[in-house]
């Protein structure tokens, strides 16, 4: 048999080039694939699904694909996760703007989980790395929490957690604790699985490397149930009975603010109905009523009318009123929260101080009205902030408010409960979401919030869903979306602070300290590493 030159050339260019490529584009397609993937898992086991513990195994399939990798190849792999995760988890942000918004936000938050890829790259060559890795986590959190515009929480890993057993966390050191121990637990059940698979490679056991894992396993879960003592629903100062009213609105979407006297008169038209439910011995009489954010859009402080519909309900239900208004003062406008007398009228006010960006203020107004024009359209005037905490005093009972959007933000809820709030009521206005998972997400922050600060927390919203959550983030009653409804309950007072609510931002500090500590290691042993093979 002859063999020409050509044919041994071509045989030994096509046989290494094919194999060696195809393999190349496993290696980089695979744990792509997996990022996402596992991105999308996480977002699973978010509200309005049960499904908590899928928390788990997507961390462990996230350190499986990050572990040992560059950092830009973390940042790559980062950016993936971020985007399997956020994308369908935002996805209500686009319900009545169009899908440019939520991609434009997706797309930035996205970021911070790629930087967070990235550190969790850099320290998972540490000891202990899980330890470190999580703690990178609860740094991105924290920064993607204050950044920009103020920050966007939505997505801390511990609201999601609001069924799961790691929930009692929450009271020793809020969102930050509740959020590690979970990412801690999901990346040591990789290190587990990993280790099992090279001591059934190799016959070696490395018995610290081990001990570690299952620890970074069993702490967060022996943790959790050490902190089972925190939770209680027991009243401390008594109990009050409230009313939640849900007055519903005309339709859902953008064009429920132009029916804002429909809206008000809704609101008033339950509270009517409950009021003759409590005279005919149908309902328990409450102490006092709760109206959502946006009950009243028409400012009753400048419009009799509105003022004269208010002013009937309050009195017809005889007990005060929390409403919800847009009030116009010294040519500034603000989301209000109105301490409304039967006998007195308005008496009492909370201004809402952690306003939403895009929706109740426009930042960078000229650029991006440059850029579209309905945006400037549909926020023709910027909100204003509120300055100080609100706690109102309803029948005895001190009530602070935590208005919408707030409930996502860790000080804002904490700051009321430290001004001596004995319970928490969330007033909201998810009808722009139109049926959406977003009321289902801000329900679980609310009953996270529960646990965090051992309070009762009242969900008055104007469309669903309402809800009473008890101290113990139960959830005891709720209404359905878009029907109109009231919800009465005794409810225990509260004035004891957990760890949580004493040390505040400490343990968030602590984790970002800690996260900044394993990757200036890594990076300093990288660094002396290549150092000493130049030598």
């Amino acid at each position: 048999m002859t063999v020409t030159a050509t044919s041994v050339g071509e045989s030994d260019q096509l046989e290494p080039r094919n194999a060696p490529g195809a393999r190349t584009w496993a290696r980089r397609l695979v744990p792509a694939a997996a990022a996402a993937l596992s991105g999308l898992l996480l977002y699973v086991s978010f509200p309005p699904r049960t499904l908590w513990w899928l928390a788990l195994p997507a961390f462990a399939v996230f350190g499986w694909v990050l572990r040992g990798r560059s950092w830009k190849a973390g940042l790559g792999f980062g950016y993936l996760f971020g985007l399997g995760f956020l994308l369908p988890l935002l996805v209500w942000t686009g319900v009545e703007v169009g899908p440019g918004p939520w991609l434009a936000l997706v797309v930035i938050e996205a970021i911070f989980v790629a930087l967070v890829g990235a550190g969790v790259t850099a320290v998972s060559k540490l000891p202990g790395w899980p330890v470190w890795a999580a703690a990178v986590w609860i740094a991105g959190e924290a920064a993607r929490a204050r950044v920009p515009f103020d920050g966007f929480p939505w997505g801390k890993i511990a609201f999601g957690q609001a069924d799961g057993v790691f929930l009692p966390l929450a009271a020793v050191g809020g969102t930050p604790v509740l959020g590690f121990a979970v990412v801690l637990c999901g990346f040591g059940l990789y290190e587990v699985v990993r280790l099992a698979v090279q001591t059934r490679r190799t016959g070696t056991v490395r018995r610290a490397a081990a001990a570690v894992g299952l620890l970074c396993v069993a702490v967060p879960v022996v943790g959790a149930v050490a902190a089972r003592p925190l939770v209680s629903d027991k009243a401390e100062d008594g109990s009050v009975t409230v009313a939640a009213i849900q007055g519903n609105v005309p339709r859902a979407g953008l064009d429920f603010n132009s029916q804002r006297r429909a809206v008000l008169d809704y609101h008033a038209r339950e509270t009517e109905r409950l009021a003759a439910e409590v005279k005919a011995g149908k309902v328990a009489r409450p102490d006092f009523v709760l109206w959502p954010e946006n009950s009243s859009d028409i400012d009753p402080f400048a419009n009799p009318d509105a003022r004269a519909v208010i002013d009937k309900a309050a009195k017809a239900i005889g007990v005060p009123i929390s409403v919800g208004g847009v009030v116009e003062r010294d040519g500034k406008l603000y989301n209000e929260q109105i301490l409304w007398d039967p006998a007195k009228g308005p008496i009492d006010t909370y201004d809402k101080r952690q306003i939403q960006p895009f929706g109740e203020y426009l930042p960078l107004r000229s650029f991006i009205g440059a850029i579209n024009k309905n945006w400037t359209a549909m926020v023709r005037q910027d909100f204003s902030r509120g300055t100080e905490p609100g706690v109102f005093t309803m029948d005895g009972a001190k009530v602070g408010l935590v208005t919408c959007y707030e409930a996502a933000f860790d000080w804002t809820v904490r700051s009321e409960v430290t001004d001596g709030a004995q319970m928490i009521s969330v007033p909201s206005n998810n009808a722009t979401f139109d049926r959406s998972e977003m009321t289902y997400q801000q329900l679980a922050m609310s009953r996270v919030r529960a646990v965090e600060h051992s309070r009762t927390v009242t969900v008055p919203v104007t469309s669903g869903v309402s809800a009473m959550i008890m101290p113990d983030g139960k959830i005891t009653q709720k209404t359905g979306m878009f029907v109109a409804d009231s919800l009465v309950q005794k409810v225990p007072l509260r004035s004891s602070q957990t760890p949580a609510t004493r040390l505040g931002v400490l343990p968030e500090i602590a984790l970002v300290l800690v996260a900044a500590g394993g990757v200036g290691w890594a990076v300093g042993t990288g660094l002396r590493g290549r150092r000493a093979g130049d030598v």
